[in-house]
């Protein structure tokens, strides 16, 4: 007579065996993304608390917060402050966010923070650098971006040209949020400067605050853009034009 009874645990390990492989692994990271703030020597303090308090605010409001949990699967954050070439400062380290309570925690430690310098030139090759580094330590996720916030062009350094061609950025999609004060200051060629030379990989795009003051409705639209793009196939092009 055959034991059935014997092989009943055997089966149980392989049903689950098989229930874990075809759904894949719980909770997958889906995102990667680093967020990077420009407190070069053209930011002046004000400046700098609408930048820095604008993210804080962003990532609380209802529209980014259905973003990041349009899926059940969570986005891996990390938030650094650049300026020159030897001036990369993070923020926060690698933090998964899965809850509104991870968010509002990000928010409170961004509302509370320090820039760590005011007095160093526009790096924006070796802000690129210290990203893919940070990123070639984050968590395993499906895709990786990069935001990169500034209102001005490179001017020390390296370029982001040249940081393509030094680190690991192949497959990374390198997004810009460019601080248009052109009507306050004279810098008239920044979005060009980005869109040619700074955003990069599958679906980069650029996204334009106009002044500080405008940072938060800025990164709210982009960050809403980029979380849901991954889940909903909202693609976009990399060589067109902010309107």
């Amino acid at each position: 007579m055959v034991q059935h009874g014997k092989y009943r645990p055997l089966v149980r390990a392989i049903a689950l065996a098989l229930v874990c492989f075809w759904a894949g692994p719980a909770s997958a990271c889906r995102l990667a993304l680093v967020l990077a703030l420009d407190i070069s020597s053209s930011v002046d303090a004000a400046e700098d608390a609408l930048q820095r308090q604008g993210l804080a605010t962003a990532l609380v409001a209802p529209e980014v917060q259905n973003a990041f949990f349009i899926s059940p699967d969570p986005v891996a954050l990390l938030i650094f402050e650049w300026s020159g070439r030897y001036n990369q400062q993070d923020l926060m380290n690698w933090t998964m966010i899965r809850t509104p309570d991870d968010l509002s925690g990000v928010a409170a430690l961004l509302a509370t923070s320090k820039r760590s310098h005011d007095d160093f030139p526009t790096a924006i090759g070796h802000a690129l650098a210290h990203a893919a580094n940070r990123l070639a330590e984050a968590p395993d996720c499906r895709a990786q971006t990069i935001d990169i916030s500034g209102d001005g062009e490179n001017n020390d350094g390296f370029t982001p040209q040249e940081a393509y061609g030094r680190f690991a950025l192949d497959g990374v999609t390198i997004n810009g949020l460019v601080i248009n004060a052109a009507e306050f200051e004279a810098e008239t060629q920044l979005i060009p400067f980005y869109r040619d030379q700074v955003i990069k990989g599958p679906d980069a795009f650029i996204e334009v605050a106009n002044g500080f003051a405008d940072f938060e409705t800025a990164m709210r639209r982009k960050l809403v853009r980029e979380l849901s793009a991954l889940v909903v196939g909202n693609h976009t092009t990399s060589s067109r034009s902010p309107s």
